[in-house]
């Protein structure tokens, strides 16, 4: 992942931060997968392997793993830390759509 496709994005960006070590990352990976199949044009979704981007992910506070960060406008907005099931990340998916479908009807207003 180049943390440029973030920061330049101009869909929300959802940011899978994981290790290949990492047995809880392997449990998400299938999640983030399928997310990224049924957000697609709504969200993009990279992963970033912290062994190997270790500043950025400290730059961005990430003191465990698995991670998953939702960013906007290349800025962190949320994240849920762990392994979550599918339909608590889809909701927290969910609810960071409205809220861009909130912005772009006030803007063209």
């Amino acid at each position: 992942m180049n943390i440029k496709e973030v920061l330049e994005s101009e869909l929300p960006v959802l940011v899978d931060f994981w290790a290949p070590w990492c047995a809880p990352c392997r449990m998400v990976t299938p999640v983030v997968e399928q997310l990224a199949d049924e957000y697609a044009g709504k969200f993009k979704v990279v992963k970033l392997n912290t062994d190997e981007n270790s500043e950025t992910a400290s730059a961005y506070g990430i003191m465990s793993i698995p991670t998953l960060g939702i960013f906007k406008n290349g800025n962190p907005v949320d994240r849920v830390v762990g392994a979550v099931p599918q339909n608590v990340l889809a909701k927290k998916l969910d609810e960071h759509v409205i809220l861009l479908f909130i912005e772009v009807i006030s803007r063209s207003n």
